[in-house]
Order: C-alpha cells, then sequence, then structure tokens
C-alpha cells in the first residue's frame, strides 16, 4: 500500500512539473527547432494526440513491453534508453525526452519521422489523416 501511495505521489509531482503548451506555443516551439513549416499541422496534431502538448508524458506499458515518451511519445524499444547513459537510435535517455526543453525531443522525433514518416506513431494515424488542427492564428 505505501509503494502504491508513493508512485501516486510522484506521479501527481510529475505532472505537476510539467509544461503544457499552448496550441500556439507549441507552433513557436516548432518552428524554433526547424519543423518545416508545410508539415506543421501534422506535427500539431501528431503532438495534440500522443502528449496533449504535455513535456513530461510517459504513457502506459504498450503490448510488447515498451513505453512512449514526452511530447512526441518516443518509444523505449528503439530510440531512447532507460539507463543512464544514452543510447539506441537517438543516443538520447528516455529522460531527455520528458523535460521542458524540447532540443533532444525534437531532434529524435525527426530521425524518427526520416525513417518511418507519420505512420509511426498511432496517435497521427488515429486522428489527423484528413483532419488536421488550424494554426491559422499562431
Amino acid at each position: 500500500m505505501k509503494s502504491l501511495c508513493l508512485v501516486f505521489v510522484f506521479a501527481i509531482f510529475l505532472q505537476c512539473e510539467s509544461k503544457q503548451f499552448s496550441r500556439c506555443e507549441l507552433v513557436h516551439q516548432l518552428r524554433s527547432h526547424g519543423f518545416p513549416e508545410d508539415k506543421m499541422r501534422d506535427w500539431v496534431c501528431l503532438v495534440e494526440s500522443e502528449s496533449s502538448r504535455t513535456t513530461h508524458y510517459i504513457g502506459k506499458v504498450n503490448r510488447n513491453g515498451s513505453r512512449d515518451y514526452g511530447l512526441f511519445q518516443i518509444n523505449d524499444k528503439y530510440w531512447c534508453s532507460n539507463t543512464s547513459t544514452a543510447g539506441k537510435d537517438c543516443n538520447v535517455t528516455c529522460n531527455d525526452l520528458v523535460t521542458d526543453d524540447i532540443t533532444k525531443a525534437a531532434k529524435c522525433a525527426k530521425k524518427v519521422y526520416k525513417r518511418h514518416g507519420f505512420n509511426a506513431w498511432y496517435g497521427w494515424k488515429n486522428k489527423c489523416q484528413g483532419s488536421l488542427p488550424d494554426i491559422s492564428s499562431c
């Protein structure tokens, strides 16, 4: 029972410490990290679908035992390492992906996209094809 309470308190702490971007804040962040304007609505939809624009979001355990981390919900099976040293294809720790500074997460997300396109993310596949958010005021 104590460990369950501790996990609950830790989860609340993480949520309190995370940054949730507004849609326009997200657009500005993505622009500052060099995301292409012609795909901006796709990236915004992906982030909204995957993490609700929250930097510290860690997804539930997937069927294969892996987890997804951060704003872009990058998977730990291939892309980030859960050890204290960077590794896997993005050469980052999963903790690097759940910070308010999205530099490493953005670089890794672009690498995932370069290899697999938006189809690498179920959030984009299930919610964004044909229905993208309006970012014209951003």
